[in-house]
């Protein structure tokens, strides 16, 4: 029986390891992950649990309840420092060595930290001991938050404060938020969304440093333009980095994360997933690495299928493509923002259904005769229903037929 070594019991490694027994793999299957824990859902982290609505035991991963079907050899607290990718033998922290016929690559990302000595106070979001400790800060009622970075974690870390009614400021370098996925003038939208509720967003102004209190405690953020807002607590959410390091010198191409094909192999018999795979999405024809959620499950369900096929011809066969419709959403105040596509900031912008300035609208992304995606806000039937025509098509045609435009 063949043996199929996970590395991370991420979103995407569970995904991976369920599809693998759903498909009748019946060897072994080990994962190994650096957490003592399993690894908890993350949308939860920067709204219901950091608002206290939630206790950690709700924001259990979807597969979570059926890893104890999976005949999982479940390996927490421990890590892998390297990969032989001939022989697919992983070097593991505790010293011993994992040979494998097959290895999916699903470590996920860590996030991005502020240069400079580590101060009280300054929190990133991105596992649960990171969310429980930002929430016991924000329970002693800081005078102000500074979030900086206006993408999915700081504008959700952003709502989640004011809904405790703590006085914030959302710093973004970039002139509106959430610029990595949405166009400029939508990403206006939400800087007006926040501002309605009273946060201080400064946009377009980088941060040169934080200021300390004297004692080892933030109590501010120094501007690039010379200004200091005066914070209690920072959280930093200004993205992340692929966790790629211990794979140097292995002879994967390591090029904003893992580079895959299109059927999500590394190299013969390695395959990667979820946050810290890129790959050339046939569907769009460009190489994308995409970090949302339902894609960590989706693209850990094609690496599972990629390592049943190869280990049933023994990785001679070309492999089925991994077409992927990216898919987000946010909620932020009493709006879900929900988008599928991977539109570019040159794309044209057609509002097809609501006003921006009620609130409740879609827009579509128009690239010639190809819709790229579209955008809904408080408008989640024409999201579901958009994003089932694109995964059928991105011609431009059935979106408009759809919406009458």
């Amino acid at each position: 029986m063949s043996t199929v070594a996970v590395v991370g019991a991420s979103l995407a490694g569970l995904a991976a390891a369920d599809t693998l027994r759903q498909g009748g793999h019946d060897g072994t299957i080990v994962v190994v992950d650096r957490s003592a824990r399993l690894p908890v859902d993350r949308p939860p982290l920067s709204k219901q649990l950091l608002a206290g609505e939630w206790e950690p035991e709700r924001a259990h991963q979807p597969l979570a309840n059926k890893v104890g079907d999976l005949g999982l050899d479940l390996r927490l607290g421990v890590s892998a420092t390297a990969l032989e990718v001939g022989s697919r033998t992983l070097t593991l922290s505790d010293g011993s060595s994992l040979a494998a016929d097959a290895v999916v690559l699903a470590m996920g990302a860590a996030p991005r930290r502020l240069p400079g000595p580590p101060l009280a106070g300054v929190h990133v979001v991105r596992d649960l001991d990171d969310c429980l400790a930002l929430r016991a800060d924000l329970e002693v009622g800081p005078s102000r938050v500074a979030v900086i970075g206006a993408g999915f974690i700081g504008a959700e870390v952003a709502a989640t404060c004011r809904g405790r009614g703590l006085e914030v400021s959302m710093i973004e370098a970039a002139p509106a938020p959430m610029v990595r996925v949405l166009p400029g003038e939508i990403g206006g939208f939400v800087a007006d969304l926040h501002r309605d509720q009273g946060v201080d967003v400064r946009l377009g102004v980088g941060v040169e440093g934080l200021v300390d209190d004297g004692a080892g405690r933030v109590a501010g953020v120094r501007m690039a333009d010379g200004t200091v807002i005066d914070a209690g607590v920072v959280v930093v959410g200004i993205g992340v980095v692929p966790e790629v390091d211990w794979l140097d010198g292995s002879g994967l191409v390591l090029d904003n994360g893992v580079r895959c094909d299109e059927t999500c192999l590394a190299a013969p018999g390695v395959v990667a997933a979820g946050d810290v795979a890129s790959w050339p999405n046939p569907l769009f024809g460009e190489v994308m690495r995409v970090e949302q959620w339902e894609h960590g499950i989706e693209m850990g369900e094609a690496a599972g299928r990629r390592v049943l096929a190869g280990l049933a011809d023994e990785w001679r066969g070309p492999g089925d493509p991994f077409p992927a419709v990216p898919w987000f959403w946010s909620d932020q105040y009493d709006r879900k923002i929900q988008m599928a596509g991977r539109p570019a900031a040159t794309d044209e912008a057609v509002l097809v259904e609501g006003t921006i300035e009620e609130r409740r609208f879609a827009v579509a992304f128009r690239r010639g005769d190809r819709c790229t995606g579209v955008l809904a806000v408080n408008r989640p039937r024409h999201a579901i229903q958009a994003r089932m025509k694109l995964q059928a098509s991105l011609d431009w045609a059935p979106i408009a037929e759809m919406f009458g435009v």
